[in-house]
């Protein structure tokens, strides 16, 4: 197999064979240079912040939004070997990356508690429109709430918060543009199920946090008591 399909790191791109490898994507040395989310982070986006320089707990960035969930955590930043990965699992159709990727959240979780489980009573994946959903046969944010429910024991609501706009890739736009592009895109089924519930939304990536923001709005706005979110990279 390693003759006709020779094996490469994800990261370096340098052949795997004959060294030591995570999963056989990636090299050792690739994944041991992986940059993670560390305290103290911001209060609101959970990116790292300089509380000694800062004038609050909260990064100028978030400072400029009104972002409707309580708070956020990213166990990576997303850049090189994260970044690949996330872009091959969500744009590839290489759900076999899911393992991997979740690996990070759970690590980081357990280094840090954080967010503290044991107060949610749910997770809840961040949905796709059925349009892209059809397109690429998989929710990735579902894959990982899944890992994450059996790593942890928690129940995983999935067919709740429902999207309701299939809006343009946020990717493609710029953070100013990236709020109106998700505003009233998510919509409650069963407002019963999560009124007054803790609820920690999990998705991919943090960036502008406008995706995850419009969804806490929906959740909130149907009786959800405090959201909070967890990605993988930010």
């Amino acid at each position: 197999m390693d003759l006709i399909y020779p094996r490469h790191c994800i990261g370096c791109k340098k052949p795997l064979k004959n060294t030591a490898t995570i999963e056989n994507i990636a090299c050792a040395g690739c994944w041991a240079n992986i940059k993670k989310n560390r305290p103290p982070f911001c209060a609101c986006c959970g990116r790292y912040i300089d509380w000694k320089t800062s004038r609050s707990k909260v990064c100028n960035s978030c400072l400029k939004k009104e972002l409707h969930f309580d708070r956020a955590f990213s166990a990576c930043i997303y850049e090189g070997l994260v970044k690949e990965l996330i872009h091959r699992f969500k744009y590839r159709s290489q759900d076999h990356l899911s393992p991997v990727l979740s690996f990070l959240l759970i690590d980081f979780i357990k280094e840090f508690n954080l967010p503290p489980l044991e107060y949610f009573d749910m997770l809840m994946p961040i949905p796709l429109h059925k349009n892209k959903l059809r397109e690429r046969e998989f929710n990735q944010s579902a894959l990982i709430a899944q890992n994450l429910s059996k790593a942890f024991g928690m129940d995983v609501s999935t067919d709740n918060l429902m999207r309701v706009r299939d809006t343009n890739t946020q990717t493609e736009l710029p953070p100013e543009k990236r709020f109106l592009n998700v505003l009233d895109s998510f919509s409650v089924r069963e407002p019963a199920k999560i009124k007054d519930k803790m609820i920690l939304l999990v998705d991919d990536v943090l960036t502008s946090g406008a995706t995850c923001s419009e969804a806490a709005k929906a959740l909130k706005s149907n009786g959800a008591r405090t959201v909070f979110v967890l990605t993988i990279a930010s």
